[in-house]
């Protein structure tokens, strides 16, 4: 029992010690997007993507890197730009930019791990669209394509959609109180869409730091614990292995950072981890969601698709990596061997945002222009959310007891 109890203290408090490292970068990062959202023009975008040739591939690129979002955000706004024109490919692409060319993330995992993993998010995100679209170039799914299309456009009339996509943005005045409003509420939305998969992920990385041996991840990944030279089978299996566990998590890129740094902690190749932080779009609840959209089998195909794009960017990545001599070092101190909770440049960066977000609030929340005002860019808020919803109260309710276990037993 005694051993259970030091165990609970030492999950609750990696948890809020990983959640405190990463505040500061949290904030940052929907500081940028929301602005991006609200001063950047993206009227029309979708009449310039209505090819499979290369001008929209590379334009679905670059709206997506400008929309970045959540999964299941980015799941409805590639539906809907589908929907009104933009070709599978340009769609596909903006899908895998707006989750992968992502600053909020690349600053996470600076936070959890080294560069290279900056470096391998954002030059495999590109990688990611390119074998995407080379695998989508040599099955070419003309039927599965029109079937999906015919059956968005079956539902128009008896779904009300919230498209932000449908109007012309009006120029916004970058000083004028209700610019800043605007850039406010995004923010808030922005929380607003992760605070449960966060909650639920963070949670997760401190349950699995404290009670998970090294034993397991030895036996789920070959050749850990042997070797850090690992052959080509073994990069496969654990480029296989990690979206087959992220498959299982039900948790988005955001929340996933804390459980790849451990990874990587326990000897997982670089190639692995990679795979796994790619893995977002490949999770049962975004399967679920493809199949409402276009059906089951356009979704299995996309989900194929990615699984097959992002098993070769793990694998290119890691011999590029190799090649250059750029592979992180492996032998470096476990992130749970940090000091969470020190006055040092984590805490006054903490407190400098944390102070921001107050005046955000205030923008937000206490304006007058804000009033009757609604944002409408939630994704799937049907079972899925409610579940997901349920288990990050549970998450808490977890992580109280394990800070009483702390302060009163352990």
């Amino acid at each position: 029992m005694e051993v259970f109890l030091e165990s609970y203290a030492k999950a609750a408090q990696t948890t809020l010690g990983f959640f405190w490292m990463a505040l500061w970068a949290f904030i940052l990062g929907y500081i940028i997007s929301s602005l991006i959202q609200v001063f950047v023009t993206q009227e029309r975008m979708q009449k310039s993507m209505g090819k499979d040739n290369t001008k929209s591939v590379l334009l679905g690129t670059f709206f997506g890197f400008l929309s970045s979002s959540c999964s299941f955000s980015a799941l409805a706004s590639t539906k809907s730009l589908f929907k009104k024109g933009a070709s599978f490919m340009p769609s596909l692409a903006f899908l895998l930019a707006s989750t992968n060319l992502v600053v909020e993330l690349g600053f996470m995992i600076y936070i959890f791990m080294d560069w290279q993993f900056v470096s391998g998010e954002y030059i495999g995100g590109v990688l990611l669209i390119l074998f995407s679209w080379l695998l989508f170039a040599f099955t070419k799914p003309k039927n599965l394509i029109q079937s999906a299309r015919e059956r968005l456009n079956k539902g128009k009339n008896t779904h009300k959609e919230h498209d932000h996509h449908d109007h012309k943005k009006p120029k916004v005045n970058l000083f004028s109180s209700h610019a800043w409003s605007q850039v406010s509420r995004k923010y808030f939305m922005e929380w607003k869409m992760v605070w449960k998969d966060v909650t639920i992920g963070f949670t997760i990385a401190g349950i699995v730091a404290a009670f998970v041996p090294t034993s397991f991840f030895e036996s789920l990944f070959t050749g850990v614990g042997e070797t850090t030279d690992y052959n080509f089978w073994q990069l496969l299996q654990h480029s296989v292995i990690g979206p087959i566990a992220a498959f299982f998590t039900f948790i988005g890129s955001m929340g996933n950072i804390p459980l790849a740094a451990l990874l990587y902690d326990h000897g997982v190749s670089f190639a692995g981890v990679m795979a796994f932080i790619f893995s977002d779009l490949v999770v049962f609840p975004v399967l679920r969601i493809n199949a409402k959209y276009y059906g089951w089998k356009m979704s299995l195909y996309i989900l194929v698709l990615l699984l097959f794009a992002l098993i070769l960017t793990s694998l290119s990545l890691h011999y590029s990596f190799d090649l250059l001599q750029l592979l992180p070092d492996s032998t470096k101190g476990s992130i749970t061997d940090r000091t969470f909770f020190k006055i040092d440049y984590t805490f006054y960066l903490n407190l400098f945002f944390l102070i921001i977000s107050g005046v955000f609030a205030y923008f937000a929340f206490f304006k007058k222009e804000n009033k009757g005002e609604h944002d409408h860019e939630m994704a799937d808020k049907g079972k899925l959310e409610i579940v997901l919803k349920y288990l990050a109260i549970a998450s808490y309710l977890w992580l109280l007891g394990g800070v009483v276990v702390e302060l009163l037993v352990v």
